[in-house]
């Protein structure tokens, strides 16, 4: 089995979750060329676990909205659940991220007036979902994040780490093959962050659903059985490789909370795409 290649649930191998082949961004700016990537190469395996790690500038961002379908490369070819990005037009890809995609921002992104059931309930709006089933799902979401007790709170009735619970729960509603988490403990104390990355470990563990996270933290970065840095544009190092898909994980182990991740509804940008 090739590096990159993960394992289904019955052991056989499965194809991977991502695949980048000398992926390049440039950006036009008042007519200058800027690139914010300049070939990179990788695979993310299906249930890996990978940490996105870098300086600022370095195109950590660039890639995230890269890998999640928020933009198209300039060179190269990204394959992510087996599309080509670059080949897909804008209805494509946003259908791409609504089917394959759950995304998980530092700044949680909910609706403020709608309920944490709404709230979670919203990607499955772009699926074509039934009102009941609807809110039937995202209910046994947040049931499964440890939030079954507060399906009707708004976010303003949540504490920082049940709204990030919330959007966890948003991810994981579509039940996406890959979990794209930006920051997601950056607006976090430290105990609150550490609840969230247990919750996205298990995610991982339990769900199979290949979690790359970008963060500035050390210290989050060494839970993760995989690290990737980059600098100016390019993979410097790409360390853990060996040990991908082998079930584990980080320093930072399982802890007691359920399941969760936030997926985003199908719309044509950022949030809600």
């Amino acid at each position: 089995m090739s590096p990159g290649a993960g394992r289904d649930r019955d052991g056989s191998a499965s194809a991977p979750a991502i695949e980048a082949l000398d992926v390049s961004r440039t950006y036009q700016l008042d007519g200058v060329s800027v690139p914010a990537l300049r070939g990179v190469s990788l695979t993310i395996a299906a249930g890996d676990y990978v940490a996105l790690i870098g300086p600022s500038g370095s195109g950590k961002s660039t890639l995230m909205h890269l890998l999640g379908g928020l933009d198209q490369p300039t060179g190269g070819r990204l394959v992510v659940g087996g599309r080509a990005v670059g080949d897909l037009s804008a209805p494509e890809l946003a259908r791409l991220r609504n089917e394959t995609i759950g995304f998980v921002f530092q700044a949680f992104h909910l609706l403020p007036r709608t309920s944490a059931v709404d709230n979670v309930a919203l990607p499955l709006v772009y699926r074509g979902v039934g009102a009941r089933q609807r809110r039937e799902r995202a209910a046994a979401m947040l049931a499964r994040v440890g939030l079954g007790h507060r399906l009707d709170h708004r976010p303003n009735q949540l504490s920082g780490g049940e709204q990030q619970r919330v959007a966890i729960a948003r991810a994981l509603v579509t039940d996406p093959a890959v979990l794209l988490a930006d920051e997601p403990t950056g607006n976090l104390d430290s105990t609150t962050g550490a609840a969230v990355l247990e919750l996205l470990e298990r995610l991982n563990v339990e769900s199979g659903v290949a979690l790359v996270m970008v963060t500035h933290d050390a210290e989050v970065a060494a839970r993760a059985r995989r690290r990737i840095t980059l600098r100016d544009g390019v993979v410097v190092a790409d360390t853990g490789l060996a040990d991908t898909g082998s079930g584990g994980i980080g320093s930072g182990g399982i802890g007691s909370g359920g399941i969760g991740s936030g997926g985003i509804g199908s719309g044509e940008a950022g949030v809600g795409s």
